[in-house]
């Protein structure tokens, strides 16, 4: 993740702060993430199946884009110099508005909505993250995630 002083993170409040690198959501990806959560609905996994559904195939589970946002971040998200250590805290609220097909592509496009010490040396911060899908017009999540540091 890119460092920062905190008052250089602070002057970025209400900035978009870059958009991730694109990641391939294959369905060697999406059948890991299902073996992982015991989650094998046949629209994820069995693509015969899936191809008769109003998606054409397989898609990802809304939950595998979801837990996307932490590589995503590694690109983008600003934390302090002094860091030992950063920690999820929730999220306000996440939609899922387009499903993701097996083999596309996703990037997380981050602003910052808010960072706030909470103590000191704690430092609460919140992002407005959406997902966007490579050559599709309708991004497939948007969240306010939220996260602590300790610096």
């Amino acid at each position: 993740m890119p460092v920062a002083s905190i008052d250089a993170i602070k002057s970025k409040v209400g900035q978009e702060l870059g958009v991730s690198d694109w990641i391939e959501v294959g369905q060697e990806r999406i059948n890991a993430f299902a073996d992982a959560t015991e989650d094998h609905q046949f629209i994820h996994v069995d693509e015969g199946l899936a191809a008769q559904t109003p998606f054409g195939g397989t898609i990802a589970h809304g939950f595998l884009s979801l837990s996307l946002l932490s590589r995503m971040a590694a690109d983008v998200m600003l934390v302090p110099e002094t860091t030992r250590m950063g920690v999820n805290y929730g999220f306000e609220r996440v939609r899922f508005l387009s499903p993701v097909r097996a083999g596309k592509r996703v990037r997380g496009r981050f602003t910052l909505v808010s960072f706030e010490e909470k103590r000191p040396g704690q430092y609460q911060f919140a992002h407005d993250v959406t997902v966007e899908i490579e050559g599709e017009d309708k991004p497939a999540l948007n969240a306010v995630w939220i996260g602590q540091v300790f610096a």
